[in-house]
């Protein structure tokens, strides 16, 4: 549980969501606070993470830490994605065991629920289907993860959890065209027409598949909403209900941002799953729901590029 006076490591400090909780949580007079870079903890080093949990014994350990990216990243990579995931999730949650610390969230995916569910996707969905194939790897590293996490928490009565986010967006996000999930994506291409170095906004595939995404500000406020808690559920869907056609969004960005643009599409690149909605009935139940329009969110995202 968290208090004021934890002490609470952050891995992945430099990235997206990382970042966020890092300054939510100083936002909130949290202090005590541990951030370790990459070039001085390799968190895919066993013995170097278990030695790090065992010398500074954090309360709380919050894995933001990632391989991460868009659909052709995850299929370039797949054995690194498989690999590296693997090994930050298992080395920090067994070391963080190892070292009796009691506090503990995994940041996951949507990812992790099967590919073909058209409805809500709600948390006991886990498992009951094929995954995505194009991310594949990074998926099944992430329910190792999960799994972890809920095995830890039932024989060892340990607060661990996992937060399942829908598609996050913010600062700090990777805008690399060829790496880059869809959003930043439409949003890096936006800032290239509005400086007239490229003349149409292309999408890949047809742009009807369907995603729903989270404002990474509010992500980071589910994260410290349900550290607060005691006794969470092992697994905890967080999302919004914004939800539109990839081709939708690039509609409304546009619009937000007042930004005209002729939407063509590379139909023989890979769409992706043609749904992604999750359930989040649960997080409400339990106290939490977004807080950030979307418009606002945008225009804030906007400005970092």
């Amino acid at each position: 549980m968290l208090a004021k006076n934890s002490k609470i490591f952050v891995s992945g400090h430099r990235g997206m969501v990382g970042s966020s909780i890092l300054r939510q949580l100083k936002k909130r007079g949290y202090k005590n606070i541990i951030v370790k870079t990459r070039k001085n903890l390799d968190l895919t080093n066993q013995k170097k993470t278990y030695d790090f949990l065992k010398k500074n014994k954090p309360d709380v350990v919050i894995i933001a830490a990632a391989l991460v990216g868009g659909i052709k990243k995850n299929m370039d990579l797949k054995p690194d994605f498989l690999i590296k995931n693997t090994l930050i999730a298992s080395n920090l949650i067994h070391g963080s065991y190892l070292a009796n610390i009691k506090n503990l969230l995994f940041l996951g995916s949507s990812c992790v629920y099967p590919g073909s569910i058209k409805k809500k996707i709600s948390e006991d969905l886990l498992l009951k289907g094929e995954l995505e194939k194009s991310n594949e790897g990074y998926a099944l590293a992430k329910i190792l993860g999960i799994k972890l996490c809920e095995y830890y928490s039932k024989y060892y009565r340990l607060n661990y959890f996992s937060l399942m986010p829908c598609n996050v967006f913010g600062p700090e996000d990777n805008y690399d065209l060829e790496t880059s999930h869809f959003l930043p994506a439409i949003l890096k291409k936006l800032k290239l027409i509005e400086q007239k170095k490229i003349k149409h906004l292309y999408l890949w595939g047809d742009g009807k598949p369907k995603r729903e995404v989270i404002y990474v500000d509010d992500l980071a406020d589910a994260c410290i909403h349900f550290l607060k808690r005691k006794n969470n559920p092992s697994l905890i869907n967080i999302g919004t209900d914004i939800e539109y056609s990839i081709k939708s969004f690039a509609e409304k960005i546009m619009k937000i941002l007042n930004i005209k643009a002729n939407i063509k599409f590379h139909k023989t690149n890979i769409k992706g799953t043609y749904r992604k909605k999750l359930d989040t009935k649960l997080a409400k139940k339990l106290g939490w729901k977004f807080k950030t329009k979307f418009s606002d969110a945008i225009i804030k995202t906007y400005k970092f590029l």
